[in-house]
């Protein structure tokens, strides 16, 4: 995948993070891009015995962060004649943190494991979520478990032309990244690409049990089929500026398997991501750009509570993240 120059790779040495540096590296090789691995800490708080800003609480802080970075040198050491690594050890809030790092150095994507799950059983935890929502720049999280290379890619795409015009652009912006990062991937390993979108005919409840108006079922059944011939036409657009951008030759090679489903995206996606044992879901997590209230939509952040594989997360073109770094 050439469009990743700067990698930024965060890992916890106590945990089975080897895939996720194995992926790392290899896509640093690959794009002759740089890799910059990083741990994150938290801050010591005051504790018993400890003075609020005194030297004790200042060499607390410095053992930990050494004897984190050791561990994390080792945990490295056999991957350094692979690829020219920078290792750093930060403070803090993780999510916070790497936002930071994205920000202030102008990374292209973060690859992470997720973090242990917690008690709901759910594949990612507080602060997966939180860069889910907010981290400009893709987001790859990979399963320890995740196999190698991927098998099965799926692609989640919104091809609905009912945006209004400031947010279409976006959208059919989002469309394009996500299919040319997954077309790269499924090309890179040889993997099955499917893409899919689903869709709904929204006034169809309403036509069917008459609470608002009379209509024949042969008219119901016209206005259902109207729609889902409108999204198929959206995705031929669709895939022919895939193949202006990828080559004809390239996606004749792949010959994705198109999956337009009538339903609830929400059941949809993770259902279809179960059927074909998908390894990697390829979607956008962002329903606005720009708007630091709304990060991520409902629907995103229900199929991500219910997807077990690895995932892409994609934002959009002008996405603005809420968070901001001083200076």
């Amino acid at each position: 995948m050439k469009r990743f120059k700067n990698i930024l790779c965060v890992l916890e040495p106590e945990r089975s993070s080897v895939p996720v540096l194995e992926r790392a590296i290899e896509l640093a090789n690959s794009n002759q891009g740089r890799l910059t691995v990083v741990s994150v800490v938290p801050h010591v708080t005051v504790g018993i015995g400890v003075s609020d800003g005194g030297p004790d609480l200042v060499d607390l802080q410095d053992a930990i962060v050494t004897i984190h970075r050791q561990k994390l040198d080792a945990f490295i050491a056999p991957f350094a004649t692979r690829t020219k690594m920078d290792i750093k050890v930060l403070v803090g809030i993780p999510f916070l943190q790497i936002i930071h790092e994205v920000l202030r150095h102008h990374r292209d994507l973060v690859i992470k494991v997720p973090e242990q799950r917690d008690w709901l059983d759910r594949l990612f935890g507080s602060d997966d979520m939180h860069l889910l929502r907010k981290c400009p720049c893709p987001l790859w999280i990979i399963k320890p478990q995740a196999p190698k290379p991927c098998r099965v890619i799926l692609a989640a795409v919104d091809v609905d032309d009912a945006y209004p015009r400031d947010e279409a652009a976006p959208v059919e912006g989002l469309n394009r990244q996500l299919l040319e990062m997954a077309s790269a991937l499924a090309l890179a390993e040889s993997a099955e690409l499917h893409i899919i979108h689903v869709w709904e005919a929204p006034a169809e409840s309403a036509m069917r049990n008459g609470a608002f108006m009379r209509t024949g079922q042969t008219e119901v059944d016209a206005y259902v089929q109207q729609i889902r011939r409108q999204r198929s036409a959206c995705m031929e657009s669709l895939m022919q500026s895939l193949k202006h951008s990828i080559g004809a030759d390239a996606l004749q090679y792949l010959r994705p398997t198109i999956h337009l489903l009538k339903g609830d995206a929400c059941q949809q996606i993770p259902s279809l991501s179960q059927q074909i044992d998908a390894d990697l879901v390829v979607m956008g997590t962002v329903a606005r750009t720009g708007v630091s209230g709304l990060i991520m939509g409902n629907t995103a952040e229900t199929i991500l509570g219910q997807i077990q594989c690895s995932v892409l997360a994609v934002k959009p073109p002008g996405f603005s993240t809420p968070v901001k770094v001083d200076g």
